[in-house]
């Protein structure tokens, strides 16, 4: 967004969003919570929405360009894609879907024509711009780091690659289907991709456990104490 917020309490607000991402479904938790913190920053409601979805849309398009940049850097991840075929399928009928709805709905055309505006805006500022895009790949990359540093560490051979193709066919699998925190479906969709990748069963599921504590319950005991302070200090 193009409004300045409060870095700190930023920060500090984040760790609340990912303890709350973990208790409602799709990611509804976070947004919540981040739509809490940046009315209390003043903006109105409505470019308080905005900028989670503007995050949301271009984290997805993330994504999708590491997956196609380490398949044309890394042929070999090819036949890892190749099974997982509904990953591919259930991605087409979700965008299918939400192309229809925009369509369809003019409340919703509107809605999208303010978030392009929105991302017009923020373009206009290189370091923001930089630091939307530069975000999106830190975030997708770190997360797919710490799935390998886990492989490394149990003593799997795996190419670094093919994990980290596990990791983003396994989040694109994970993002439609509304558990809390991806909790089951993230964990299954990695599992099976890391199984395809080439790793013994058990192996992946404690990749997965691995994967879970360090980014997901380790992160749960400051998230818990913050939301508190927050509300405290009257910024959530």
């Amino acid at each position: 967004m193009t409004e300045r917020s409060p870095w700190g309490r930023l920060v500090a607000a984040q760790f609340a969003a990912g303890a709350a991402n973990h208790l409602l479904p799709a990611g509804a938790g976070a947004t919540v919570v981040n739509l809490r913190f940046l009315t209390r920053c003043g903006l109105s409601t409505r470019r308080a929405a905005t900028a989670p979805a503007v995050k949301a849309a271009v984290g997805g398009t993330v994504r999708c360009a590491l997956g196609l940049a380490l398949l044309a850097a890394s042929p070999g991840t090819v036949r890892l894609a190749a099974r997982v075929p509904h990953v591919s399928l259930l991605l087409s009928v979700a965008a299918g879907v939400v192309v229809l709805a925009v369509a369809i709905s003019g409340r919703l055309r509107r809605v999208v024509a303010r978030a392009v505006a929105d991302v017009r805006d923020v373009h206009r500022y290189r370091a923001r711009a930089c630091a939307l895009w530069g975000g999106s790949v830190a975030f997708a990359l770190l997360h797919a780091g710490v799935v390998v540093a886990v492989v490394h560490a149990i003593g799997l051979g795996l190419p670094v690659s093919r994990v980290v193709m596990a990791y983003l066919v396994a989040g694109g699998a994970a993002a439609p289907l509304p558990t809390p925190g991806g909790l089951g479906s993230l964990d299954a969709a990695l599992a099976l991709a890391l199984t395809a990748a080439g790793a013994p069963g058990p192996a992946a599921v404690s990749t997965v456990l691995g994967y879970r504590l360090l980014t997901g319950w380790l992160p749960m005991a400051p998230g818990l104490l913050v939301p508190a302070i927050l509300v405290r200090r009257s910024a959530l």
